[in-house]
């Protein structure tokens, strides 16, 4: 897969992002596997997280949710469009 390809199916779902992570443009893609992975990692342990908090969980869980779609939203039209633009306050985490 070149670069691009491997950019937006690494924001599509967890298998996505194995699969651009495994099969693409791992060198080139850096930049938006790891973008891609703090999202979803974010996104399930705080979800997973918040189930144990007694009645405001269930808030936390849904303000959570709707910040990584965003990022999510704002990750993948990035991606798209071929640009290295870091998503709000998850992007300045470095795991790749």
């Amino acid at each position: 897969m070149n670069k691009q390809i491997t950019d937006i199916v690494a924001y599509l779902s967890w298998p996505g992002l194995l699969i651009a992570f495994l099969l693409g443009d791992r060198y080139a893609s850096r930049f938006h596997l790891n973008q891609s992975l703090v999202i979803w990692l974010a996104a399930t342990v705080i979800g997973i997280a918040a189930g144990w908090i007694p009645l405001f969980g269930w808030l936390v869980r849904a303000v959570v949710g709707l910040f990584c779609a965003l990022c999510w939203f704002i990750g993948i039209i990035n991606a798209i469009q071929g640009v290295e633009k870091e998503v709000p306050v998850l992007g300045q985490i470095r795991l790749l």
